[in-house]
C-alpha cells in the first residue's frame, strides 16, 4: 500500500473506527493509556469458549488519531481471524507498526500500539483467570492478584490496568 492510500485508510479508522462497542459479554475489560499523548482505551476481550482463542474483541476510548485507528484496524483483524491467545501474544509491536504503516507512525509508536499492548494484557488476564479458577482461586482471591499485576508495564511509557486513566490524564 502506498503512503497516500495508507494515511486515507488510517484517517477513515480514526473518523469511523470500528468495534468500538463495550461488548457486554466480556471475559475481561482491560483499560491502558498512554500518558505522553493522553490516549485512552479499554480493551473488551470475549475468549472462545473452553479454547484458547479470541472470540471477540472491540476498544473504546479516546485519543488522537493514530491510537484510536490503529485499535480500530487491530479490533477489525482480530474478530476477522479469530487467533489464539499465543498468536496474540507473539504478534509484535513491530508487526503492528508495520500493519498501520511505519512510515506514518514511527514518530508515534506507543500511540500506534498501545491497542496491541493493551489487548496483550487482556489475553494474558483471562489466561491468567482460566489457570486460577481451575487452581480453585474465588473471583475476590483473582481480583486482588489482578490489582498486584497491573505494574507488569511500568517503565514502558504505556499505562496498562489499574491507573490508567489517571495517568493518561497526568
Amino acid at each position: 500500500m502506498d503512503r497516500e492510500t495508507r494515511i486515507a485508510w488510517l484517517v477513515q479508522h480514526a473518523r469511523r473506527p470500528r468495534h468500538t462497542t463495550p461488548l457486554p459479554d466480556a471475559d475481561i475489560a482491560v483499560p491502558g493509556g498512554n500518558p505522553g499523548c493522553g490516549d485512552l482505551l479499554t480493551a473488551y476481550l470475549k475468549a472462545a469458549p473452553d479454547d484458547n482463542r479470541v472470540g471477540a474483541v472491540s476498544f473504546a476510548g479516546t485519543g488522537c488519531g493514530l491510537s484510536q485507528a490503529s485499535a480500530s484496524i487491530l479490533a477489525e483483524r482480530m474478530n476477522r481471524e479469530h487467533p489464539s491467545f499465543a498468536d496474540v501474544l507473539d504478534y509484535s509491536y513491530e508487526e503492528m507498526m508495520d500493519l498501520v504503516g511505519r512510515d506514518v507512525a514511527d514518530a508515534r509508536p506507543r500511540c500506534a500500539t498501545l491497542a496491541l499492548g493493551t489487548l496483550k494484557a487482556a489475553v494474558k488476564v483471562v489466561e491468567m483467570n482460566r489457570k486460577l479458577k481451575a487452581a480453585g482461586k474465588s473471583d475476590a482471591e483473582i481480583a486482588e492478584l489482578r490489582r498486584a499485576m497491573s505494574g507488569i508495564a511500568a517503565g514502558t511509557g504505556l499505562v496498562i490496568g489499574a491507573g490508567a486513566e489517571a495517568a493518561a490524564n497526568r
